[in-house]
């Protein structure tokens, strides 16, 4: 009996090694990833009632079509039930989700948008500025001709009447914003994106007016389209905090706000031009690299979500919330942003009954052509307190059908 208590102890101190000694090595690889794929083996159970309880859900009839679902309790770190969880399925607006996680991961939490005028020079005494003025814009998704009077207004305020060098007009993008091969032509209206996606010609005309709607002149043959040299100083900016992008793209689905968001992860990058095909790419890398899924299943073509192309699983969805939930900056972004079951955003009118009103956070995802596409991805609270992440997809069935099941779901999830 002595010997083999001790053979039993030197097992487990062997095994303890090995395990310190994975960890480690994972954590130097990749440091990004292992804060997905962490350790699953921990004192606290999963509710086995509700794994009986999703067996059977999914066991029932339901009407024809594609279904997949995972659950991952985040309170004990361990999955709960999966069927067909790496089924790769189209996930709709649910891509919504990546696109959001993964940009605020590279811009930071804190990233915010900024359009400004500047100037170098002064002003005479008859109002008119001598040197030049500067428009330099980044990707402010929501910048309209409104927002853009402030600016000239703070130009007239310091008494210019009369710009009397030149008008340079520096833009991250001088093409309008361009629909993905995939989209259908109804999808995304362009008059919906703010001003900054629709071109230079648009930009620079509005600008003009908006100068000269606050008495300032300045002749075409003075504006140049250039980046602003040193030595300029800001006189007025237009800010806005990316958390005011990632709450439409979320809360209400907004498809013109994602886009935005992927030109700026492109801009981000580096790119001069073809900002949204550098921002997928940055997509499809952070889904290999940063989350560990390299399934050749998972698609991505777009940033919102519209190209029926775009393929993921609920276990993919479900490691992207998982990512999210880990990242104490990132957190607070999902647990304010996405929509409330019964309370606000896409989910306003969904799950209001007092079982799941306001238990569910989560994103939507709807597409009724060519067939019908709908997903359900996000966070609730289950009967004895732990927090989950769900996903449930699907494919090739009518939106109405598939939603009557994610409400069951979410129901079963919550009782």
């Amino acid at each position: 009996m002595h010997r083999s208590l001790i053979i039993l102890l030197f097992v487990l101190t062997a095994a303890i090694i090995a395990v310190m000694t994975t960890q480690q090595g994972c954590s130097c690889q990749h440091p990004v990833a292992t804060t997905v794929v962490e350790d699953t083996v921990n004192n606290i159970p999963i509710d086995t009632a509700l794994r009986a309880r999703l067996e059977t859900f999914a066991a029932s009839p339901r009407p024809q079509g594609q279904f997949a679902l995972h659950v991952f309790d985040l309170t004990a770190n361990k999955p709960v039930y999966g069927f067909q969880e790496t089924l790769a399925l189209p996930s709709a607006s649910c891509l919504k989700l990546l696109t959001g996680i993964a940009g605020l991961k590279l811009l930071g939490t804190d990233y915010t948008y900024r359009t400004e005028i500047l100037a170098k020079g002064k002003v005479a005494a008859d109002g008119t500025w001598k040197g030049d003025i500067a428009f330099r814009a980044g990707l402010h998704p929501q910048l309209m001709e409104a927002d853009m009077v402030p600016l000239a207004a703070a130009l007239r305020k310091m008494g210019v009447k009369k710009i009397g060098g030149k008008l340079i007009v520096d833009l991250t993008v001088t093409e309008p914003v361009q629909a993905e091969t995939h989209w259908y032509p109804w999808d995304l209206t362009f008059a919906k994106y703010g001003l900054l996606y629709k071109g230079a010609p648009r930009v620079v005309q509005t600008l003009k007016v908006v100068l000269r709607g606050q008495g300032i002149a300045v002749a075409d043959s003075q504006i140049v389209k250039r980046s602003v040299p040193a030595g300029f100083r800001p006189v007025s900016t237009a800010s806005l905090p990316v958390d005011e992008v990632i709450k439409r793209m979320w809360k209400n689905s907004s498809n013109t706000q994602s886009t935005s968001l992927l030109y700026t992860i492109g801009s981000k990058l580096g790119a001069r031009e073809q900002h949204a095909a550098k921002g997928v790419d940055y997509l499809r890398h952070f889904l290999r690299d940063s989350l560990a899924l390299a399934d050749t299943a998972l698609v991505i073509h777009d940033g919102c979500g519209l190209c029926t192309h775009n393929r993921l699983s609920p276990e993919a969805l479900t490691t992207i919330l998982r990512y999210g939930y880990q990242d104490k900056k990132i957190r607070p972004f999902l647990e304010r942003n996405l929509s409330v079951a019964g309370v606000d955003g896409t989910l306003a009118r969904e799950m209001s009954h007092s079982k799941t009103r306001g238990k569910v956070w989560a994103k939507t995802g709807t597409l009724s052509h060519p067939y019908g596409i709908s997903s359900l991805a996000g966070f609730c609270k289950s009967s004895n307190g732990h927090t989950l992440a769900f996903a449930i997809m699907d494919s090739e069935m009518s939106v109405l059908d598939a939603r009557v099941l994610q409400n069951k779901l979410c129901r079963l999830l919550v009782e």
